[in-house]
């Protein structure tokens, strides 16, 4: 393998910049630098954390503009969107996670006893690995790197190679910020690079996101020791239009959720069922909502959809509704009704008879094509929501809060939603069941994956 990488645009197939993989040696000597930093970091007061780490949200917000061009031209996005990742949803998030550090990281007191002092500390977990995704770059990474920072702990950060300049954009904020040498590195390695790290033991926490293949190998190498590990993996999350839905306000939303960044979202939503009373008005509604939508060279401030992130990747979207069609799905959507593109531009599907035969139901599409179902009652919508490998998000639309909670006692899903999707709140734990992951990011929650309770129990002479 070569040492040096490409990073291949998806706006032209041009190459946007080439990197180099460090050496073994370089990651030995970044490993070593960072057990030593954690050593004085660690003892560094959260009031003293939290003066740098909104240093770094300084960064971002001042070179937002530029830093949302690079991720339209690594990774397609149209930019219109991709400045709100970083003044919207890093900067929200990481001010979040600072509003709930205070309370998650100090001591629990034990009631007094007769005697003796009891608490518990929470104590940083060492060194933390983040491998971070293409899809939202930032947005993904800042959920584990501010609070594991925060925490005391060091963080080392290997970006997705198709987004490698967002992992130097972060060195850059920390390095601006003043924070010591080894507290914060990002590294360029390869994958036998990453599982080497992670078998030999040198580093004390993994947070990984990416497809469940990848959260299988990180596991893999992980198998000889006990570290943790958090991993965010795959979606194929559904909702439920109900009969008392406000169907407009469904399909808008629902529209958004299954096409948005060109379906390339984990939480994304990939499935529909819809009670049968609202379906036809429901489906017509979402098909002409789709058919608004304007896809075209993401550097055009009025396109809504721009290119998947590689050509395989709309290869693959192609075969899940190819196979539908050949066993009896409907394309909703025609040649058309969107100029011809060529790959990996790709225009939105929508299709219906559709059942769970196929894979467009099944397995994780992560593109711009969504299924819909006719059901006959909630049972038969929990039913088909839960026959699934995967359990990130689910939602649902309706005007009844009770019948809302109850159906979400039932489905099988990290985070359930009622009348809106594709959405992480801060101030809720982000987690996932099957094969979605394991693990918390995000609310105060997420701090108790990044420390470990230690307990003092002192007696009086």
């Amino acid at each position: 393998m070569s040492d040096i990488f490409q990073i291949i645009s998806p706006v032209d197939g041009s190459v946007y910049a080439e990197r180099t993989y460090v050496s073994d040696r370089e990651i030995n000597d970044k490993i070593s630098l960072a057990d030593k930093a954690y050593k004085d970091w660690k003892k560094t007061t959260l009031t003293e954390r939290i003066v740098k780490v909104r240093k770094v949200i300084d960064y971002f917000k001042t070179n937002a503009d530029a830093m949302a061009l690079e991720i339209t031209h690594q990774m397609g996005r149209p930019i219109q969107y991709t400045p709100f990742e970083i003044t919207g949803g890093f900067v929200e998030r990481a001010e979040m996670m600072i509003s709930l550090a205070e309370e998650s990281l100090r001591d629990i007191i034990i009631p007094d006893k007769t005697g003796f002092t009891r608490f518990i500390r929470r104590e940083p977990l060492g060194k933390v690995f983040v491998l971070a995704p293409w899809n939202y770059p930032y947005l993904t990474s800042v959920n584990a790197i501010v609070p594991a920072i925060l925490a005391g702990n060091v963080v080392v950060l290997k970006h997705a190679d198709q987004t490698a300049i967002c992992a130097e954009r972060y060195q850059a904020a920390f390095d601006e910020a003043g924070f010591p040498e080894g507290v914060f590195q990002s590294i360029h390695m390869d994958h036998d690079q990453v599982a080497d790290v992670v078998e030999g033991k040198m580093i004390d926490y993994v947070a990984f996101t990416g497809s469940v293949r990848g959260g299988q190998a990180v596991q893999g190498a992980a198998s000889n020791s006990f570290m943790s590990l958090g991993l965010e993996l795959g979606g194929k999350d559904p909702a439920y239009v109900c009969e008392d839905a406000l169907v407009s306000s469904a399909i808008e939303s629902l529209v958004d959720g299954a096409f948005f960044n060109s379906g390339q979202s984990c939480c994304g939503v990939e499935r529909i069922y819809v009670a049968s009373a609202v379906y036809d008005e429901f489906v017509a509604g979402f098909v002409a909502l789709t058919k608004k939508y304007i896809i075209g060279n993401p550097l055009d401030s009025v396109t809504m959809l721009g290119p998947l992130v590689r050509a395989r990747n709309a290869k693959t979207v192609l075969r899940h509704i190819e196979e539908a069609k050949s066993k009896g799905a409907l394309a909703l959507i025609g040649e058309k009704d969107f100029d011809a593109q060529e790959l990996p531009y790709l225009n939105p599907q929508v299709l219906v008879n559709v059942d769970h035969s196929m894979m467009v139901m099944r397995e994780e599409t992560f593109g711009p094509c969504i299924g819909i179902v006719r059901v006959n009652n909630d049972q038969e919508a929990i039913r088909l929501m839960n026959n699934s490998n995967y359990g990130l998000t689910a939602s649902i639309w309706t005007k009844d809060q009770e019948k809302a909670l109850s159906i979400g006692d039932q489905i099988e899903t990290g985070t359930f939603f009622m009348n809106r999707c594709d959405y992480l709140d801060p101030e809720l734990a982000w987690t996932g069941v099957k094969n979605s992951g394991r693990g918390v990011t995000l609310s105060g929650l997420g701090y108790d994956h990044l420390t470990r309770p230690k307990s003092f129990h002192l007696k009086s002479e």
